[in-house]
């Protein structure tokens, strides 16, 4: 794979998990698969929002989807992406814990 292929595939992973409802979907699918429905319900979003948030996440190759019936089920394909948020958050973390000290020293 060309390098920049591969540098390119990984922005638009980062891109698509840009935003807080994305984040957040997946997060939640982190806990195991998810029928969009649930999402509706859980973001107070309309279907086609929700929608248009999980084609960006399996565009990016985040998510894969299957269908049951007449609903679909959205699963995790890249979970390392969680340990992304994990690091992301532990930082964000250390980053305020930091502050309060230095504050505190004042």
């Amino acid at each position: 794979m060309n390098p920049n292929n591969a540098i390119t595939a990984k922005a638009e992973v980062f891109k698509a998990l840009g935003h807080p409802t994305r984040l957040y979907i997946v997060e939640k699918l982190g806990e195991g698969e998810r029928c969009v429905c649930k999402f509706v319900e859980e973001i107070d979003a309309d279907f086609s929002t929700i929608s248009k948030h999980l084609s960006l996440l399996k565009a990016a190759g985040v998510v894969e989807d299957e269908k049951r019936g007449k609903r679909v089920y959205y699963r995790l394909r890249m979970p390392c992406v969680l340990r992304a948020a994990e690091c992301v958050e532990g930082a964000l973390h250390s980053a305020a814990a930091s502050e309060l000290v230095r504050l505190e020293s004042k």
